[in-house]
């Protein structure tokens, strides 16, 4: 089955909840601040697209905190020679022992593909790369990225594919992400780490380096307080019974990422764990 066969099936077995959204018609200034880099920040088709650009680094983020929630990006990256360039969308507290879950699209040069890094950090633990690489050019066209946080499970998705699951294993002593976060999205030089190691540096002849972002609506619920045991409430569609474990034709296509795409999984990675991580036990 080919993945475009497999976006097709996951657009149905969301029951339409996302894809059938026109979250296109929300502008960036509803519910999104810039945070940094304000002179390399460009709005575009009336606030609808957020066009990002990099001699320098520049972000953005939500207004508001979230405890839980189904939230989504439409990203287009940086193109050519993009080595040592990082474009991120991710979500974040801001606090000492913070939590976080990320997406980080590492460039790299000119006709070889994209790195896509996941993350999770949960009270200030992180060191849980995963890695894949992209079956298609994400500088061409735009793509969606989804984050699943409730509860029982913290789900990725690229274009409705389950590509990585971090589960609540709290009952064997795995800390999970518990702090309200904020949504955020940026470009910066990860030129010492993000390519090749840091063996390969940011090419700034090829500067501005352009990352472009659409689909400002969210589908999360509000946490201004360091409690978010209200964000487990059902009346929030992400939180009922479907959402908690993936079923058997989601599961299929996250098998087929992590056996066709992966390039590193930390809990596979016995030089730096000798003993694997809690959570990496099934």
């Amino acid at each position: 089955m080919t993945f475009s066969s497999l976006s097709l099936l996951a657009f149905f077995f969301l029951g339409g909840v996302l894809a059938s959204r026109n979250g296109s018609e929300v502008s960036f200034e509803q519910n999104f601040d810039i945070t940094w880099g304000n002179d390399h920040v460009l709005s575009l088709d009336q606030g609808r697209e957020l066009q990002l650009s990099m001699d320098n680094s520049s972000g953005f983020a939500s207004k508001l905190s979230y405890g839980s929630g189904f939230f989504h990006m439409r990203m287009k990256l940086p193109e050519k020679d993009s080595s040592g360039v990082v474009t991120a969308f991710y979500l974040t507290s801001h606090t000492d022992n913070h939590d976080e879950l990320d997406f980080e699209f590492l460039g790299d040069k000119e006709g070889r593909p994209y790195t896509l890094q996941t993350n999770v950090f949960s009270n200030g633990q992180g060191n849980r790369e995963e890695r894949i690489q992209l079956w298609f050019d994400p500088t061409v066209t735009f793509h969606t990225y989804m984050i699943l946080w409730n509860q029982h499970q913290i789900v990725f998705y690229v274009d409705n594919i389950p590509i990585r699951v971090f589960k609540n294993k709290t009952n064997i002593g795995v800390i999970y992400p518990s702090q309200p976060m904020q949504i955020e999205g940026s470009l910066y030089d990860g030129e010492s780490w993000a390519t090749d190691g840091g063996r390969t540096k940011t090419n700034w002849t090829q500067a501005p380096f352009r990352a472009h972002f659409q689909g400002f609506d969210i589908d999360g619920c509000p946490s201004q307080n360091s409690s978010i045991h209200h964000c487990y409430s059902p009346k929030y569609w992400w939180n009922r019974g479907k959402f908690w474990n993936l079923d058997s034709t989601r599961w299929r296509e996250y098998e087929v990422v992590r056996k066709k795409y992966m390039t590193y999984n930390y809990c596979l990675d016995k030089p730096r764990y000798p003993i694997p991580p809690l959570e990496c036990l099934s």
